[in-house]
Order: C-alpha cells, then structure tokens, then sequence
C-alpha cells in the first residue's frame, strides 16, 4: 500500500450521497494539508480538479462542489473525509486524496501537493 488510502467510492443515482476517507501512513503520516482533487473520464492527470482541502485551521472548496461536499478530519493526524452528498452526473470521476507536509493550507493546484493516493471511483448516474 502507498502512503494515502482512499476509500468508499461507488455507483449512486442523482441525489444520492457518498463519504470518501483518506488514510495517511508512512511517509504522509502528520502531513499538515490534505486535498481532494477528482479526474473526469477522458481528462489527463494534470487536468484534475482540485475539490476541497483542509488543514492549519483551513478549509476551501471549488465553487462547484460548495454546499454539497464537506470535507473534514475529526481527529489530529487522523482520517481524512469527503461527505459528498446532493450527487451530480457531473461528479463523476476518480478521486485522489492529496497531502503536503509543509507550506499554507488551502490550495486547489495539484502541483501543491507531494503525496497521492491511487484514486477511488465515483459514479453518479441520472
């Protein structure tokens, strides 16, 4: 296993909700930023949308998941979780959890970040 974990992926209809986890082990483990970022079906890897990130007392969300995703880390250097719910088609996509050791919490670049996860498969149908 790597260093972040995602799980809780899934298929759901519109509407519906999911809640994603990251865990940290090895060399992530008491980063200080932790990111989620999501990759559409037929984008690249530097085309991933940065969806919500927490840390340092820090929290920021793309415009486009604002209302309807949470993303929260209910103990120090602990698990890290994405509770998406009012689930749009257009959510569709892998989701990476991301971390950083040092530096400003709160970016949404990709390029920000050192560790990644393998990714967790959201499907929203209609």
């Amino acid at each position: 296993q790597g260093s972040l974990v995602e799980s809780g992926g899934g298929s759901v209809q519109a509407g519906g909700s999911l809640r994603l986890s990251c865990a940290a082990s090895r060399d992530a483990y008491g980063s200080s930023c932790f990111a989620w970022f999501r990759q559409a079906p037929g984008k690249e890897r530097e085309e991933r949308e940065g969806v919500a990130v927490i840390g340092r007392g820090t929290m920021n969300y793309a415009d486009s998941v604002k209302g309807r995703f949470t993303i929260s880390q209910p103990i120090p250097k602990g698990t890290v979780y994405l509770q998406m719910n009012s689930l749009k088609p257009d959510d569709t996509a892998l989701y990476y959890c991301a971390a950083r050791f040092y530096g400003p919490c709160g970016s949404l670049n990709l390029d920000s970040y050192d560790y990644w996860g393998q990714g967790t498969q959201v499907t929203v149908s209609s």
